[in-house]
């Protein structure tokens, strides 16, 4: 069986790797190591968690045990999906650089410009990147790519599922085309062998399983059900999920538990942790330090239940996840593989369950499709129950006391005494009198015109009226007697 010694890596990384409790390495390891110490492109294909990461680090960091790097001209180059695999990479080199003086840079999304150009200034060995981020730096003219000697793109088939082939292949244009260049996947879609045809010079093909492959550590199971109605569906997938949960009993120490959508991962945790389950979300929309922060948690323990996002799915290395929850089916069946690998990794056990309703059925037979085997069913814990929503009408035998209440004898002394508590009618409207008006009025005498009362204005004749409001030059005197004149006074003038 190969030993690490046998791999021709320099004393120091081989005295890091044995500290960090790694004898043998796996098959991936053992057949991408030689070719990349030769200075050859390797293309590694190789299911998840079985140390593809090593596969790269290892011999990288033994070609640049010799030289030292320039300011901004970094001399090697990984490429990663998420910030969290990024991350992830830049542990590795710590752990097997410990007794080499190699400077890395880690350029991710969420950290501050100003603390990556520092490092870039003092000029780095190793810089690890997610391909937004590495050409933002480009294009701020804070980075110098020419000086590059090995290029690695890690989960290449994850970069063509979130749209950055276009700018992979800007980054490929902008390295020498001396490179020495490392592609390493689980799977491989049409476009990426592409790509590798384009970039990659002869390279070494290492295939230690065949693709899409799960596995043969990880228990896989699957749970069937029907929703009582379509509008239930989310809240009858939740409680199948700590059904699931509960069912798995004291075996399930932690889990990841995936959902499709965003905002589908705050909803699983919020509703976990309204019920006693200590679950925290993680996704793309969260800041990079309340990511790390969760994820810290989940590998110290503190947090058991991670509900997550496919940003999760790829490249994260936590050693002890005992289950796997698919929450939803993966739309896409590559994901699925990626997913149940977070499990089950360097030769443990894990457990996987997949949650599926009847409109998931197109994707499940994609994913039975690719792995090239039917994942087992088993029953349900938990069955959903029909809630209706409309009022039960009272029995026969319910209403049957009321009948022979109702119908009960009473005495002429009962019936009296009743009559005599019985209360008068009201009236509904306002009580009417004779002399109010039919309309409704307040009551009071009947009125008919103005009754006595005869306004001031009209005592004035017409042309007083006309002339109400102009100035009056008469006195009140000549208008009362004016007033009391009788007719045709003036023609006996």
């Amino acid at each position: 069986m190969t030993k690490f010694t046998d791999l021709n890596l320099n004393p120091k990384v081989l005295k890091a790797v044995s500290e960090a409790g790694y004898e043998t390495p796996t098959p991936i390891q053992a057949g991408a190591i030689p070719p990349a110490l030769e200075g050859r492109d390797v293309l590694g294909i190789a299911q998840t968690g079985t140390g593809k990461t090593a596969s790269f680090t290892l011999p990288m960091i033994t070609l640049l045990a010799r030289g030292r790097a320039r300011a901004r001209m970094p001399r090697s180059l990984v490429l990663c999906p998420t910030r969290e695999l990024a991350a992830q990479v830049a542990e590795n080199f710590d752990t097997y650089t410990k007794h080499m003086k190699l400077t890395k840079a880690l350029l991710i999304g969420g950290v501050s410009f100003k603390e990556q150009d520092t490092l870039i200034d003092k000029g780095v060995d190793v810089l690890i990147a997610t391909p937004g981020r590495l050409l933002d730096h480009f294009e701020r003219g804070k980075l110098i790519l020419s000086d590059v000697k090995v290029m690695v793109v890690d989960e290449a088939d994850r970069m063509l599922d979130m749209g950055f082939i276009p700018d992979i292949e800007r980054i490929f244009g902008l390295t020498p085309f001396t490179r020495q260049t490392l592609f390493f996947s689980a799977t491989m879609a049409p476009e990426i062998e592409r790509i590798t045809n384009t970039f990659l010079s002869n390279p070494e093909r290492i295939e230690v399983a065949r693709q899409s492959t799960t596995s043969d550590t990880i228990t896989q199971k699957l749970v069937e059900f029907k929703p009582t109605r379509r509008d239930q569906t989310a809240k009858q997938k939740r409680e199948m999920l700590r059904a699931i949960i509960n069912g798995e009993g004291d075996g399930c120490t932690n889990a990841i538990i995936f959902c499709n959508r965003k905002v589908d991962v705050d909803i699983v945790a919020k509703s976990l942790s309204k019920h006693g389950y200590n679950a925290h979300p993680i996704h793309g929309d969260l800041d990079q330090s309340h990511r790390t922060r969760t994820l810290d948690g989940f590998r110290d323990g503190s947090i058991k239940f991670l509900v997550a996002s496919d940003v999760a799915a790829r490249g994260l290395d936590i050693p002890n996840v005992s289950h796997v929850i698919n929450y939803d089916v993966p739309s896409h069946a590559e994901d699925y593989v990626h997913r149940i690998g977070r499990t089950g990794r360097a030769g443990r056990k894990g457990t996987t369950v997949m949650m599926a309703v009847p409109s998931d059925d197109k994707y499940l037979n994609a994913i039975e499709a690719l792995i090239g085997q039917p994942v087992p069913r088993v029953e349900a814990p938990w069955q959903p129950v029909a809630r209706s929503t409309s009022r039960a009408k009272p029995k026969a035998a319910d209403a049957a006391p009321q009948q022979t209440k109702a119908a009960a004898p009473t005495t002429p002394e009962v019936k009296e005494s009743r009559e005599e508590k019985k209360p008068a009618p009201r009236s509904r409207g306002r009580k009417k009198t004779d002399n109010s008006r039919s309309h409704g009025g307040r009551g009071g005498a009947q009125i008919v015109g103005m009754g006595e009362h005869t306004p001031g204005f009209i005592a004035y004749s017409f042309a007083e009226r006309r002339n109400l409001g102009k100035p009056v030059e008469t006195t009140k005197e000549e208008t009362a007697a004016e007033v009391a004149e009788p007719e045709g006074n003036e023609d006996a003038a």
